[in-house]
C-alpha cells in the first residue's frame, strides 16, 4: 500500500527487539564519550611522550622543564588537559591528568597526597551533581584509569611506588607501565615483570584486571584477552618521531646499534597498551562507577556526611528552571484557593434551600444534574 507523497507501508528493514542495540549505538555515538586518564610517575620517564604517541596529539608542546634547584622543594601539581578526538564519526572527549613534580622533591613522603585529594574531589563533584536538578547533563570528570610509570632501572618497585599505589588502588584503576623498556633486554624485561607482579601481590595492591571473556565470545576476542593479560605490566617505548626503515615510515627511536619501533610488538608492548585502553575503555568506566565511586559514596553515607554537602550547585539553566517551577506552583496554589472559595459559596447556597429540594427533586433531575449535586455534597 502506498500513501500520498510516495511513502510505502512496507517496512524497509526488520523491526524488532534485535534492533535495540542499534538504537543504543546511535544514541551513544550522537552523545559522544568521555574518558579521563591520569599519568603518574617520576619525571623523565616519558609520560608526556607516551600520551602524545597514544593519541597522536601534542598536549605538552609549551611545557618548560624546571631547573634542578627549583625541584628541591617542589610540590606536586595537577594539570588537566582536555582534547576532542573524532574517529569515523565517533567523538571522544579525552581528559589527560598529568602530575608534574611527583617524586622530584627531597622529601617524597607526602608527594602523592595531592593526587589522592584530586581523585576524591572528582568523586565529590560527581556526588554533588547527582543531587542537583540537572542530572541529565552531568560532566563525568572522575579518573577512569591511571597509568603508573615504573623506572626500568629500579629492578622492581621503589618504596614510593608501593606507597602511592597502596594509597590510591581502591580509588582508581591502576595500570602499571615499565617506562623506557628499550634499556632492557627481553630476558631482563621478563624478570622485571615477574618481580613487579610479585611485589604487587605481597603488598596487597589491586591493579586493574581485564575481565574474563564470556563463553559466547568468539575465539579471537578470547585469545586477545589472554594475550593482553600476559603483557601486564606493559613494557613500553614512546616516540612521536617518524623515521624510515627499509623504505617504510614508522614511529621509533634511532640508536647507534639500531632502531626501536614503537608499533612493533617484538620491540615493546605499546600496541598491547593501546589495544587494552581502546577495547576495555567502557569496562574501565564501569569499574570506576560501580566499584570505586560506589565505595566512596557508601563511605559518605555511612558517616552521614551527604546531608552536609550544602545546597546542590545551580547553573543559569537550573536557576531558570527553578523559577519556572516556582511560578507554576504559585499558579496552582491560586487555582486551588479559588476552587475552595467557590465550593464554600455553593455549600452556603445549598444550606438555604428547603430540605425537600435535595431529597425529592434530585431523583427527578437529569443524570448530569444529579452528578453535579453529588459532587457538591
Amino acid at each position: 500500500m502506498n500513501y500520498p507523497g510516495g511513502f510505502s507501508s512496507q517496512p524497509v528493514a526488520y523491526v524488532g527487539f534485535a534492533n535495540l542495540p542499534h538504537q543504543v549505538h546511535r544514541k551513544s555515538v550522537k552523545k559522544g564519550f568521555e574518558f579521563t586518564l591520569m599519568v603518574a610517575g617520576e619525571s623523565g620517564l616519558g609520560k608526556s611522550t607516551l600520551v602524545n604517541s597514544l593519541f597522536l596529539t601534542s598536549l605538552y608542546a609549551d611545557r618548560e622543564i624546571p631547573a634542578v634547584e627549583d625541584t628541591l622543594d617542589q610540590t606536586v601539581q595537577i594539570e588537566a588537559s582536555t582534547v576532542e578526538i573524532e574517529e569515523r564519526g565517533v567523538k571522544l572527549r579525552l581528559t589527560i591528568v598529568d602530575t608534574p613534580g611527583y617524586g622530584d622533591a627531597l622529601d617524597c613522603s607526602e608527594c602523592f597526597q595531592p593526587i589522592v585529594n584530586y581523585v576524591d574531589d572528582q568523586f565529590e563533584q560527581y556526588l554533588r551533581e547527582e543531587r542537583g536538578f540537572n542530572r541529565r547533563h552531568i560532566t563525568d570528570s572522575r579518573v577512569h584509569a591511571c597509568f603508573y610509570f615504573i623506572s626500568s632501572t629500579a629492578h622492581g618497585l621503589k618504596p614510593i611506588d608501593i606507597e602511592f599505589m597502596k594509597s590510591i588502588h581502591h580509588k582508581v584503576n591502576i595500570v602499571p607501565v615499565i617506562a623506557k623498556s628499550d634499556m632492557l633486554t627481553k630476558s631482563e624485561i621478563a624478570q622485571m615483570k615477574a618481580r613487579i607482579l610479585q611485589e604487587i601481590a605481597e603488598n596487597g595492591i589491586n591493579i586493574y584486571n581485564l575481565p574474563e571473556a564470556d563463553d559466547d565470545e568468539d575465539e579471537e576476542f578470547k585469545n586477545q584477552t589472554t594475550y593482553l593479560k600476559a603483557g601486564i605490566p606493559f613494557a613500553i617505548v614512546g616516540s612521536t618521531d617518524v623515521i624510515e626503515v627499509n623504505g617504510k615510515k614508522v614511529r621509533g627511536r634511532v640508536y647507534p646499534w639500531g632502531v626501536v619501533e614503537v608499533d612493533n610488538p617484538d620491540h615493546c608492548d605499546f600496541l598491547k597498551l593501546r589495544t587494552m585502553l581502546v577495547t576495555h575503555m567502557q569496562d574501565l568506566q564501569e569499574v570506576t562507577h560501580d566499584i570505586h565511586y560506589e565505595r566512596y559514596r557508601a563511605e559518605r553515607l555511612k558517616h552521614g556526611e551527604v546531608e552536609d554537602l550544602g545546597p546542590p550547585p545551580t547553573t543559569p539553566g537550573t536557576k531558570s528552571a527553578l523559577e519556572a517551577k516556582d511560578a507554576e506552583l504559585r499558579r496552582m496554589q491560586e487555582m486551588i484557593r479559588k476552587m475552595q472559595l467557590q465550593m464554600q459559596q455553593q455549600a452556603g447556597d445549598g444550606d438555604e434551600l428547603p430540605a425537600t429540594t435535595n431529597q425529592s427533586s434530585a431523583p427527578n433531575m437529569p443524570r448530569a444534574s444529579r452528578n453535579v449535586i453529588s459532587k457538591q455534597v
